[in-house]
């Protein structure tokens, strides 16, 4: 599976976020996501993606988040 598509099932999953409303140009802040929901979506994904994030910085779209996950 993508890395994107990986992403758009846990929004789709645990912030009932259509993932059709997703592409890599989306921002955190244009789906509605906030700080606390980003920590949970973190962790989500590091449980699905089978990696350690560690504390990653400077976030704001989901394809910086696909960068991130593809560099590990």
């Amino acid at each position: 599976m993508a890395t994107i598509d990986t992403i758009r099932t846990v929004l789709e999953k645990n912030l009932d976020i259509d993932p059709t409303t997703v592409d890599e140009s989306s921002t955190f802040e244009s789906l509605g996501i906030d700080s606390l929901d980003m920590v949970e979506l973190i962790c989500d994904l590091e449980e699905a993606c089978e990696v350690d994030f560690g504390e990653p910085e400077g976030l704001a779209s989901v394809g910086d988040l696909v960068k991130y996950i593809d560099s590990l």
